[in-house]
């Protein structure tokens, strides 16, 4: 007998399934959070809820590798929007201090859903201010009280100003303190099984911030517990500089000394390695969060992602800080990763297919789930997006639905399916709760911005 299907999405305009097949008039059967079936108009299985595409882009859901998503407490902060990396982090970090259980909940619980509103189905998230205990715990309760595809990475900083780092005290913490709560959040949160919602990885926020130790001794607790490792590496030239100065080496030659060149790990932003490094690291199979709004809103460089995708390196993409980049649209990311490809590399080096495929195929390879996550393989986690843009923006795009998603936006998620859940109705969350977590929102940002 075939298998029951509790939902079916049918009657799309065009079905990408993955990077190599797409089924105009397509539909996608979805049963016990995971896709059983994929097909051409006039195949449809029964289905115990079916819902209408409406002649809309079907795809994958997409997969955010790099997020601070406290940070949307501090979005568009008028003393630090024109100033360079290491201004807005010092002009920030005092304010990030008032960080509590609350505001990090609250953060992540609308962080989420406008994430879901972006066509985001899995997001990481790197959260290396501690200030007080528990902050991760309150974003992985976010994340089940949504049923939000999550994989928490637990940050950390322990290099302070007084040290030589940038931070102040007030948010750093031991080398004991970072590591035992790493242990405890994987024992306790982490779920290695197929089809997980939850997991764990571990992120010392970067080479400036934290000690070799620290870095020495994550990678060895990662190792142990067979999860990923995360950091920002190269982002910017003042990097280089603090790294030459205090470690006497380039910053990805320390990251290699530390243990962290394998490849459970993934690196955001990767902008400045010279062309040795960039071979080294995809060797290593080290994977890389691309970061196009980011960015540009800093005015830095950018990643070289075609260069890094034709050395074989997992590449993704990541929305960044919601105090940098201000939104949390994974399309965006991905219509900005089209537009900076060209940009750089001219009109052959990439389309709006590449692009796509960097925000799902790409970002799962970061995370480790190409098995079921990025595509829409039976067997795959349920996890889609139905895309809607407006009938005046597609006036005239009669040729190319995926080219049209990018060009012609501004396009949003009609329906948003996690595990096979509709998170995300005709544009809007399905979020009961959503207007008191905006109310809430709102009173924490106020607080914590009156601290300056």
């Amino acid at each position: 007998m075939p298998t029951p299907v509790d939902l079916l999405v049918k009657d799309a305009g065009l079905l990408v399934v993955d990077g190599g097949r797409e089924i105009p008039g397509g539909w996608v059967a979805l049963a016990g959070g995971r896709v059983t079936s994929v097909g051409a108009a006039g195949e449809e299985p029964e289905a115990a809820t079916v819902l209408s595409a409406s002649g809309r882009l079907v795809t994958p859901g997409l997969v955010n590798t790099h997020h601070h998503i406290y940070q949307n407490l501090t979005r568009s902060y008028a003393p630090a929007v024109n100033g360079t990396l290491f201004d807005w982090l010092t002009t920030l970090y005092p304010l990030w201090a008032r960080l509590d259980e609350e505001a990090a909940h609250i953060s992540a619980y609308v962080g989420m859903a406008e994430l879901l509103m972006g066509g985001c189905t899995t997001s990481s998230d790197h959260l290396y201010v501690h200030p007080r205990p528990g902050l991760v715990d309150a974003e992985i309760r976010a994340a089940q009280d949504i049923g939000f595809r999550f994989h928490a990475t637990r940050g950390s900083m322990t290099r302070s100003v007084e040290d030589g780092g940038l931070p102040p005290r007030s948010v750093t913490q031991t080398t004991d303190e970072v590591l035992a709560d790493s242990e405890r959040l994987i024992r306790t949160h982490h779920d290695p099984g197929p089809g997980a919602l939850i997991r764990v990885a571990l992120a010392p926020c970067s080479p400036f911030s934290v000690t070799k130790e620290v870095m020495t001794a994550t990678a060895e607790l990662a190792e142990r517990y067979d999860v990923r490792l995360h950091t920002h590496l190269a982002e910017d030239h003042d990097e280089d500089a603090y790294c030459l100065e205090t470690y006497g080496c380039r910053p990805v030659e320390y990251f290699e000394d530390c243990g962290w060149m394998s490849d459970r790990t993934w690196v955001a932003h990767c902008i400045y390695p010279d062309d040795a490094e960039l071979r080294r690291l995809a060797a290593a199979g080290v994977g890389v969060a691309h970061c196009p709004s980011s960015n540009m809103l800093i005015g830095g460089g950018t990643a070289r992602v075609r260069e890094m995708r034709e050395l074989g390196l997992p590449v993704g993409l990541g929305c960044d800080g919601s105090a940098s980049t201000d939104h949390a649209s994974l399309w965006m990311e991905t219509r900005n990763a089209l537009l900076l490809g060209r940009y750089r590399g001219g009109p052959g080096a990439m389309t709006a297919r590449d692009a796509l495929d960097i925000a799902t195929r790409g970002s799962a390879r970061c995370l480790g789930r190409t098995d079921e996550l990025g595509h829409l393989r039976p067997g795959a986690c349920a996890d889609l997006v139905v895309w809607d843009l407006h009938e005046v923006a597609l006036a005239g795009a009669l040729t190319d639905p995926v080219e049209a998603w990018l060009r012609c936006g501004p396009a949003r998620a009609w329906t948003t399916v996690v595990a096979g859940r509709v998170l995300v109705d005709r544009g809007e969350p399905v979020l009961p709760g959503l207007a008191d977590a905006l109310r809430t929102h709102a009173r924490v940002a106020r607080e914590l911005q009156s601290a300056a």
